[in-house]
């Protein structure tokens, strides 16, 4: 078994593990101090919202124009006086889009580009997008997220219980949050690509929480009927067991989106996959990252105010300082931990069947 494999077995076991529980203040201001960065970020610089959603001309050419892409970089910003992006495609054509731009003044520039470029009038395509497009995309995707919340935090609260609902929407705003500030910091163009991003996000985002909660969900059965940890340190326990799984499916789901930001979008230049590669890659770490460190310790913070997990904590710490005034250990102590659905058929098979041998000895006797 290799190294990490056996780690996760021992993790899963219970027999290693890191406090994640424990040091959850830390993990709230790391995610306070980005979330703040995130939403100055978004307040001074503002999204560079595409030609979609903004309006405006997308220019293509049909046959090479005579200008490298700098120079059909400078002739576009001063033909619209508007800042302009100029890609070149595969067959060495250009396409340049403006945005904030009328028909009237999009003839003017289509004129201007053909001098400037070298390229025939009648060899440029010129696609206008209308202000009100991207608003109705824009009004349509708000109204899907919104829609979106609404049925996750009802189906957790069915599946799970309703704290469970709120920690996960608590970690889906966080995701949220900081994938679009990054899109603020960086300057990059937001597109119906990164609306498709960021709903994929989601999805991942909840799948590696549901998942972690699915395990809280059976390590938390009978808890109130022992006296051996309490919900956080249980809790604990279920990060522990699923922290291996959490992190080959973040890695091997950020490798393919790690190939198409920085190879395809920085080393080869396609512009066109940081509208939806970005988005993926902050919001799968994003993702990670909360279900772990911000949804888990919620959902304990949230439980440990319960009257009888305050009690149930009341009476471990007792059990415990009682234990250590004695000199002797809680842990070893394990007739009163939670068991499992195959720890309790394994009690039941095994009791029935000395009932059975019972039943033979009795009746052999009487022959």
């Amino acid at each position: 078994m290799s190294r990490l494999g056996n780690l996760g077995a021992r993790l899963y076991r219970g027999e290693v593990g890191y406090d994640f529980i424990g040091k959850r203040k830390i993990w709230y201001g790391v995610s306070i101090l980005i979330t703040i960065t995130a939403i100055v970020g978004l307040a001074v610089s503002g999204l560079n919202m595409g030609i979609e959603f903004k309006g405006g001309a997308v220019f293509t050419t049909d046959e090479k124009p005579k200008v490298s892409v700098s120079q059909a970089h400078e002739s576009a910003v001063e033909a619209s006086g508007h800042e302009a992006i100029v890609q070149e495609l595969g067959n060495g054509n250009m396409r340049i889009q403006i945005t904030e731009v009328g028909t009237e003044k999009a003839n003017q520039i289509k004129t201007q580009l053909s001098e400037d470029l070298g390229v025939p009038e009648a060899k440029i395509n010129a696609d206008l997008v209308g202000p009100s497009w991207g608003e109705q995309i824009a009004n349509k995707a708000w109204t899907g997220l919104g829609i979106f919340m609404i049925l996750v935090v009802i189906y957790l609260a069915i599946a799970f219980e309703w704290r469970m609902a709120i920690a996960a929407l608590v970690a889906l705003i966080h995701d949220i949050t900081i994938t679009v500030g990054i899109y603020a910091l960086v300057g990059f163009e937001v597109t119906p690509g990164t609306v498709i991003g960021l709903l994929t996000i989601l999805g991942y985002s909840l799948y590696d929480t549901v998942v972690v909660f699915d395990s809280l969900k059976e390590g938390q059965k009978g808890i109130t009927k022992q006296t051996r940890w309490t919900y956080s340190e249980v809790a604990n326990r279920s990060i522990n067991s699923t922290l291996v799984r959490s992190i080959n499916t973040t890695v091997v789901a950020l490798l393919p989106v790690a190939g198409l930001l920085f190879i395809g979008g920085g080393v080869l230049g396609a512009g066109m996959l940081n509208d939806i590669s970005l988005s993926l890659f902050v919001g799968l770490a994003a993702g990670a990252y909360s279900s772990i460190f911000i949804a888990t310790p919620l959902v304990a913070d949230l439980k440990e105010r319960e009257p009888q997990m305050k009690a149930l904590k009341k009476r471990i710490l007792a059990k415990r300082a009682a234990a250590a005034a004695k000199g002797e250990s809680v842990e070893d102590e394990g007739d009163d931990q939670p068991q499992d659905d195959y720890a309790d058929e394994a009690e039941t098979a095994g009791a029935v069947a000395g009932q059975r041998r019972g039943h033979g000895r009795t009746q052999g006797h009487r022959r």
